[in-house]
């Protein structure tokens, strides 16, 4: 009996060896390989098609997803202020559950019934693609190679020779240091050097950035417009947020913007180290916070930071598809309405820094915040606001002193 597997592909030497190993090991597979472009760049995608039918698979499809990966998927996580661990801006974490629909979306229209991925047990992402197929697809069986018995292939060396052995070409080599995720928003780095935290990042890791101390001297400024939380224009050019995040890479990266180097704590219990790059990335949040600083009242800002690190934890452990993710992002969406305006931003040897903001519902008052302001904030009304909000303290202090019953 014919069974039909829908596997997350990207080309890599992890998913062409389970392209005929999953022919061999499961009755009557047909592979069905579906490659979600994310934004990983012509050099990972040119040719993909190819590759997965010479290493057997009996379809392949590759499916646009780089607008609703940003429209759906990165906009709110950065509107919401979802930032792990106070750096890591979640490039790889809000890939996975785009890629798992689409992923599903073919699974459904090709007559599948179960879904493959090539991700290792010991990662985030096999729980982040598990969660959104359990969430998606509850009826389709789950096939994770790596985690079954009959996997042998535990080593880059053993799975060139797989392919060796059965004539299927790869552009792998045995050489290949670092493992690299790659998408529109970033890309990260681990292996190699980087495993060892004592190591300092090593030179030839970096792909996207130029190394601050080398960048140019001169300070460049970007102008961001927003309309309720999202980039709408670049320099005055109004283009889509995928696009505006192509250029901001392109201007952001010579001057060494957004490189992270962070250990980090894993859903699945470790910590690993990885380097991380996301330099149009990076100047876009912080447009968006410049902008939340002048528009927000405290006890709203207040609680959308409280409410973006539950949403970022939600969204790095996979929990994309769930009732409380759906509700945090109705709650930021709701207070991303009126950010709405302009900031410039200065880049300038690593470093993307807000220098000028603007907008039409700003609550900055500078009137009142000046010291010619007199007629409109009194600074003698402080005393009795000062006097009732340290009553408390106030209160303490007589009763332990005996003065007050």
């Amino acid at each position: 009996m014919t069974k039909r597997i829908a596997l997350a592909y990207s080309g890599g030497l992890d998913t062409s060896c389970i392209v005929p190993w999953l022919k061999e090991n499961i009755p009557g597979a047909e592979v069905v390989c579906v490659v979600g472009d994310v934004g990983q760049g012509s050099d990972e995608l040119a040719g993909v098609e190819k590759k997965a039918l010479a290493s057997g698979a009996k379809e392949c499809h590759v499916v646009d997803l780089k607008r609703e990966f940003v429209d759906e998927f990165v906009m709110p996580t950065i509107i919401t202020g979802g930032v792990y661990e106070g750096r890591y801006l979640l490039g790889t974490a809000m890939a996975r559950p785009v890629l798992a629909r689409g992923q599903v979306n073919v699974a459904k229209k090709t007559g599948c019934t179960a879904l493959a991925h090539g991700c290792t047990g010991k990662g985030n992402d096999q729980v982040r693609f598990e969660s959104a197929y359990a969430a998606l697809a509850p009826e389709m069986e789950i096939i994770a190679p790596w985690r079954m018995d009959a996997w042998k292939l535990s080593g880059r060396l053993a799975m060139l020779d797989y392919l060796k052995q059965r004539n299927i070409p790869t552009t792998a080599s045995a050489t290949k240091i670092y493992s690299r995720d790659r998408n529109l928003w970033h890309i990260s780095h681990e292996g190699g050097e980087i495993e060892n935290p004592w190591n300092a990042p090593p030179d030839d890791a970096w792909m996207l950035t130029t190394d601050p101390a080398k960048a140019p001297d001169k300070a460049e400024l970007v102008t961001l417009t927003l309309a309720k939380g999202r980039p709408v224009a670049l320099n005055g050019k109004g283009m889509e947020a995928w696009e505006i995040i192509e250029k901001l890479n392109a201007i952001a990266g010579p001057h060494g913007v957004g490189r992270v180097d962070l250990v980090e704590n894993r859903r699945v219990g470790m910590k690993s180290r990885g380097l991380y790059e996301t330099p149009g990335g990076t100047v876009i949040v912080e447009a968006v916070r410049a902008l939340e600083e002048l528009v927000l009242d405290r006890e709203t800002r207040h609680y959308r930071e409280h409410v973006g690190l539950t949403f970022a934890e939600l969204v790095y452990d996979g929990r994309w598809f769930t009732p409380l993710r759906e509700a945090l992002w109705a709650f930021a969406d709701k207070v991303a309405e009126k950010l709405e305006g302009d900031v410039v931003v200065r880049l300038f040897k690593g470093h993307a820094t807000p220098v000028q903001r603007r907008s039409p519902h700003s609550l900055y008052a500078e009137k009142m915040v000046s010291f010619e302001g007199e007629d409109v904030y009194s600074q003698k009304d402080a005393g009795g606001f000062i006097r009732l909000l340290s009553l408390p303290e106030r209160i303490r202090a007589l009763k332990e002193r005996g003065l007050a019953k």
